[in-house]
């Protein structure tokens, strides 16, 4: 998603209650029997491609292959990336949860990718169906955790958050800029595997990390009635008016930079029980 960037949250007031959402007496043991895979290391089965200007489905071009036992984003049979947004949703819509993969970044896309999309891609979670997007919709409505590597000397940040066609609440300010940059530094795509971790708690409680440190902590997502970045009015339409999200569908997405991403399994949380989103006070535009 493009970058523009809105920063001064604190992270690290938020820390202690940014953990894991353990019941009384949960032994880290019992949390490892409940992970479970979403990827298979062999297929992409469960997993559906959705890129712009094709039908749901239509995998232009072998975008999304496994290759070595990770799903890679190819654009080797790509003559131009040609603003192809993709992106591959999972098939099973998630409430709360954690999810937690390995990616890295495998070298420069397609040379018509923007600048801002180089070395960028993320995990889109609260995402709405996949046969609901038209065909020539670039993002879905959804919440993204953003995934960055170095790119030249400028400073660029890494787990960071974008919202098209949602907002989201941080540090009871509701927030209307589109990305929020995290305090983590991107490293270069040395081909080295970063971990990524998101948490969303059952109370719409938002716990992103890169390589186990806290990157951003954020609530209640909430669909956008300015529709900002992609077409939430049908969504809030459907929902009779309400805000609130209360699940959605998670994907990987291909924003013209190669990247891999392995190792992906999910634990559930439960059901997501966000609090009424009249309560935060907007933040100037």
């Amino acid at each position: 998603m493009r970058v523009k960037w809105a920063s001064g949250f604190s992270v690290g007031v938020i820390l202690i209650t940014g953990g894991c959402a353990l019941s009384a007496g949960e032994a880290p043991a019992a949390l490892d029997n409940r992970w479970r895979p979403l990827f298979d290391g062999r297929t992409l089965e469960g997993w559906t491609p959705k890129i712009r200007g094709y039908e749901l489905g239509e995998n232009y071009r072998d975008t999304f292959i496994v290759r070595d036992g990770a799903i890679r984003v190819s654009y080797d049979r790509y003559s131009e990336f040609g603003s192809r947004f993709g992106h591959l949703f999972h098939e099973t819509p998630v409430s709360a949860f954690r999810l937690r993969l390995e990616y890295r970044f495998l070298g420069d896309g397609p040379s018509d990718t923007p600048g801002w999309a180089r070395y960028n891609s993320g995990v889109m979670i609260f995402s709405q169906a996949p046969e609901s997007m038209a065909r020539d919709q670039g993002f879905p409505v959804s919440v993204e955790a953003q995934l960055l590597a170095a790119d030249g000397s400028a400073p660029r940040a890494n787990g960071n958050v974008c919202t098209p066609g949602t907002d989201i609440v941080m540090e009871g300010r509701l927030i209307k800029q589109h990305c929020i940059n995290s305090p983590v530094a991107a490293r270069p795509a040395d081909g080295r595997w970063i971990l990524f971790e998101i948490e969303v708690s059952p109370s719409g409680l938002v716990t992103q990390r890169i390589d186990g440190e806290v990157s951003l902590v954020y609530s209640s997502p909430q669909l956008d009635p300015k529709a900002d970045m992609a077409d939430s009015l049908p969504l809030i339409a459907a929902a009779g008016g309400r805000l609130e999200m209360k699940g959605g569908y998670l994907s990987l997405q291909s924003e013209g930079a190669p990247i891999e991403f392995r190792n992906i399994e999910i634990m559930d949380l439960g059901t997501l029980t966000p609090p009424q989103v009249a309560n935060a006070r907007p933040t100037s535009e």
